[in-house]
């Protein structure tokens, strides 16, 4: 089992209702990595984050409120898990030495991680699995099977590590203990307190994606919860296995998930009526079912095409207006200028001539000369 990739693995699966719960910690220490911390542990249910600690903050943070329930006094819990993960830290780092001297190894960018945890059947109440897995710069390592309560080297370095561990009866005991009882009763705990959390059910939004017509289409699912999920391309009804790419089940920001599937074939030209992106869904009966249609298909390069299309309408737009508006203004210009040919004096008058008065208005000198002087006789 490989851990570095954040420790996300997609899962495939066809049946609903999951019974089997999970809790996982994850437990890394590096070296000459910027930015990053030297050590941190996140914890899981399901494959969600609920608690995290690392080097650089030396505080255990609960990840969702209602965390803060699971105990009374839990500001003083929290202060408990912090200086025990602080313990912890110490005794990893001595443990990553040891493993960088096994692989003859003084510096440069390496890596150890841990895996713990166990899974609980929620129907039957047993403990059914469980984990003590380490790796080392991406690779396995060394694993711990509960049935037998001896370790596993898969790397040859690991065997001297084996040996003594198998030797030590009281350390396998721990383990053995700590997956069936310490773990499945917080894993509990857990569940009886984000129960409503952690088994709620949300829908994703599915969409067809392609970067240019010549690209892989995409086919995009995000927000979705539970984890437990499976992603394919059908055609003609039967499940595709060549010619796909599957992405990684990645976290989003807001507890949900996403997850991709790239149909990598070359399409026929009745392609639209043949192929289908189908998504399965814990919980959730039936599935969600985004049919092959170029016209839903979300394009980088159809989106600026469209970009360009609209510019250029808007250019043309706006020149159709500029020359309209020209001609308005040269209606304006020759309306004006008749209006004042109209009034104006004729050329070579001088002041001879007033500007006429419109025919409703009197003129005011006569209306007074036919009342101030009478009739001659």
């Amino acid at each position: 089992m490989n851990l570095l990739p954040l420790f996300v693995m997609a899962v495939q699966f066809r049946s609903v209702t999951p019974v089997i719960h999970t809790l996982k910690y994850f437990q890394t220490t590096s070296s000459d990595i910027p930015n990053f911390p030297d050590y941190f542990v996140v914890g899981h249910v399901d494959d969600v984050p609920i608690s995290r600690y690392d080097s650089k903050s030396r505080k255990f943070e609960a990840k969702h409120e209602w965390m803060n329930k699971m105990e009374t006094d839990f500001a003083h819990f929290w202060e408990r898990l912090t200086q025990y993960n602080i313990d912890i830290e110490q005794t990893f780092k001595v443990n990553f030495e040891i493993a960088k001297e096994r692989f003859n190894q003084t510096g440069g960018v390496h890596m150890l991680q841990v895996m713990t945890g166990c899974a609980w059947d929620d129907e039957t109440d047993e403990v059914v699995d469980g984990w003590e897995d380490l790796s080392y710069d991406g690779e396995d390592f060394l694993s711990f099977e509960l049935q037998t309560q001896r370790w596993i080297a898969i790397q040859q370095q690991a065997f001297g590590t084996k040996h003594k561990w198998d030797q030590w009866d009281n350390l396998n005991q721990y383990w053995k203990h700590y997956i069936t009882e310490i773990c499945s009763h917080w894993l509990k705990k857990l569940m009886s307190h984000g129960g409503g959390f952690l088994m709620r059910t949300e829908l994703p939004v599915m969409s067809l994606l392609q970067k240019t017509p010549s690209s892989p289409i995409t086919c995009h699912v995000t927000g979705f919860y539970p984890y437990k999920s499976a992603l394919f391309w059908r055609k003609d009804g039967t499940e595709l296995y060549e010619d796909v790419e599957m992405g990684e089940t990645l976290p989003n920001h807001d507890g949900t998930f996403q997850m991709t599937a790239h149909l990598k074939a070359e399409l026929p030209a009745d392609a639209e009526d043949r192929y289908e992106c189908v998504f399965q869904l814990s919980g959730v009966e039936g599935d969600m079912v985004t049919k092959l249609d170029r016209k839903l298909i979300l394009s980088n390069e159809r989106d600026r095409e469209e970009e360009v299309r609209k510019m250029t309408l808007a250019v043309a737009g706006s020149v159709v207006l500029l020359v309209l508006l020209a001609l308005l203004l040269v209606v304006l210009v020759m309306i004006y200028k008749r209006r004042q040919a109209k009034y104006m004096p004729a050329s070579g008058d001088g002041d001879s001539e007033l500007t006429p008065r419109p025919p409703s208005e009197p003129d005011s000198d006569a209306s007074l000369k036919s009342v101030s002087q009478p009739a001659s006789t």
